[in-house]
């Protein structure tokens, strides 16, 4: 059983139907029926009766709402306590990236204005990044991409296209720029499905027609890179995201640019949080 399941039931049942509930909580219909479903299946209880497009709550949805009620009402009692003082602190900043030189001025700024707060940051790639915003595991995270769903809420960042990179005493690629084509018959070192970066460039060759030929595939970028550097074969990066290089050249692509759009990202229903709000003050500072 999780808070968002919880919160799902209750909203449905106090406004009379999943698509008034999904338009409370900034979500989607689907998104809202999944999480009532997976609370009745886990928890082997019936809470609505569902008459087409209405909603009526069975005897034992009935119950549970009357404790969903002393429920949410004492959070709405700890939120007005809290936001009493406007000061931060402490607390416990979660952020996840997939790529951290991004957030990098961000951060700085945050910690010199809360210096008590406690930063966590850990990487990952898109999909790992929105079930733990999901799951309330992350409070913001970057990403090389505007999630489409009305559940977060994003300030861009940049947008630069994506290139490939070899080492510098690699002969794989000996010309200054390559096309998409002449990219896909190179030995190329992927990172693992989820990354962005990768079903982009999966994208676009499909759209070509073209057959990439990756040989290493492997968790996280910093991994690509070491194995490029080894000599193991071709990556590809975000151009903001390929830094000084330290060894390894970069490559533009030729051709229509895969551009990755770097988001700083929420959940929208957390938008009152004290940290996030700060957090994401400072953010829009440093983009101005």
């Amino acid at each position: 059983m999780r808070y968002v399941q919880i919160r799902a039931f209750h909203y449905v049942a106090t406004h009379g139907g999943f698509s008034r509930a999904a338009d409370v909580l900034f979500l989607t219909q689907p998104a809202i029926s999944d999480q009532v479903r997976k609370l009745e299946a886990e928890n082997d209880v019936r809470l609505f009766d569902r008459h087409s497009k209405k909603v009526v709550l069975t005897p034992a949805g009935e119950n549970l709402l009357q404790i969903t009620r002393r429920m949410f009402e004492a959070e709405e009692s700890v939120a007005d306590f809290l936001s009493e003082s406007r000061s931060i602190k402490t607390g416990q900043l979660n952020v996840m990236a997939d790529s951290v030189n991004h957030i990098t001025d961000t951060l700085l700024l945050f910690r010199q204005r809360y210096p008590a707060v406690f930063i966590s940051l850990k990487v990952g790639n898109t999909q790992t990044i929105l079930n733990k915003l999901r799951n309330y595991d992350a409070d913001v995270a970057v990403l090389g991409s505007v999630p489409k769903s009305q559940e977060y809420a994003a300030l861009r960042l940049n947008s630069t296209p994506i290139v490939a990179f070899v080492a510098k005493s690699s002969n794989l690629i000996e010309q200054s720029t390559i096309s998409l084509n002449e990219l896909g018959k190179l030995p190329l070192v992927l990172r693992e499905k989820g990354s962005i970066t990768r079903a982009k460039l999966e994208a676009a060759a499909a759209e070509s027609g073209i057959d990439l030929n990756a040989i290493i595939e492997t968790q996280g970028r910093e991994a690509v890179r070491e194995i490029v550097l080894a000599g193991g074969g071709v990556g590809v990066v975000s151009e903001a995201e390929f830094g000084s290089g330290d060894g390894l050249r970069k490559v533009p692509i030729s051709g229509k640019p895969m551009m990755m759009d770097e988001a700083l990202v929420y959940l929208r229903e957390r938008k009152d949080s004290k940290l996030i709000r700060a957090f994401m003050e400072g953010a829009n500072e440093m983009n101005a």
